[in-house]
């Protein structure tokens, strides 16, 4: 998979990768924190639309280069306009929160790679990928009350699903950074290592990630993401489909095979058959 490619008078915003089955996406503004603009956010979508279409990648990495994991949006772009800050808000939300809608509807995890103090949209990106690795020096905080406005990139939803209600509304709020140890014990990230492990153990974690059963991983993220929309009994058909189309799978025959053989399964493409 080809890097993300510029255009022809500016910086690539985005670059990709793949190493053993893992696509490794990095946000490429170091000097600007990989705060985002719309270029950016084409960027990305570009790349995880190749990450999605290419059979040989089984997981994806999403990372920042530099200090900074991603601090927010790039607030010169209302600058020079803020007459007109309404309309370029319209524009850069809907094509930010098009990309986090496509995270979540790839059926590959996606593991964030998290360090630097994340702000704003930073914090909304992280919190929407599916396992999140995060430095022990960095912080998260919202930022947006800060600015004068209220947040975007599902941020109330995720922390208020994290956190409970009170809790959200008082860290979007008042702006309090919360360290690496809060944001494992609050369930917002996965795990918390060494800055100088983070790039090192994310795609560790993304390598083992690709080594399960994709079909399976790909309805297990459906199911989780749903599961508190629908009561129990609506969860338990949809389980029952998932389980359904699972078990017509190569993979399924290589888990129950390897079962029985004593031995690690290696699973394939998870195709059904």
């Amino acid at each position: 998979m080809p890097a993300t490619r510029a255009g022809a008078n500016r910086e690539p915003s985005v670059l990709s990768e793949v190493h053993e089955a893992v696509a490794i996406i990095r946000l490429n503004r170091p000097d600007r924190l990989n705060a985002i603009d719309g270029p950016m956010i084409a960027d990305l979508r570009a790349a995880l639309a190749a990450a999605n279409d290419a059979d040989e990648v089984r997981s994806i990495v999403l990372t920042g280069n530099g200090r900074c994991f991603m601090a927010g949006v790039d607030l010169s772009v209302f600058k020079e306009r803020l007459h007109d800050a309404p309309s370029i808000a319209i524009d850069l939300i809907d094509a930010f929160h098009a990309a986090l809608r496509e995270i979540r509807a790839l059926k590959k995890p996606v593991i964030a790679a998290a360090n630097g103090n994340i702000a704003g949209g930073g914090l909304s990106l992280l919190l929407v990928c599916d396992f999140v690795v995060m430095a022990e020096n960095s912080t998260l905080v919202s930022g947006y009350s800060r600015l004068g406005t209220s947040p975007d990139g599902g941020a109330t939803w995720s922390l208020t699903r994290a956190v409970g209600a009170k809790r959200a509304f008082d860290l979007i709020c008042l702006n309090d950074a919360i360290d690496a140890a809060t944001a494992l014990s609050s369930g917002l990230v996965n795990r918390v290592v060494s800055s100088g492990r983070l790039q090192d153990d994310a795609l560790m974690y993304a390598r083992r990630f690709a080594q399960g059963a994709s079909l399976a991983v790909g309805h297990i993220k459906q199911l989780v993401e749903m599961a508190n929309s629908f009561d129990l009994e609506a969860q338990l058909d949809r389980e029952r489909s998932a389980f359904v189309e699972c078990a017509s799978a190569a993979d399924f025959r290589e888990g129950v095979t390897a079962f029985f053989d004593k031995r690690p399964p290696r699973f394939g493409s998870g195709a059904t058959e």
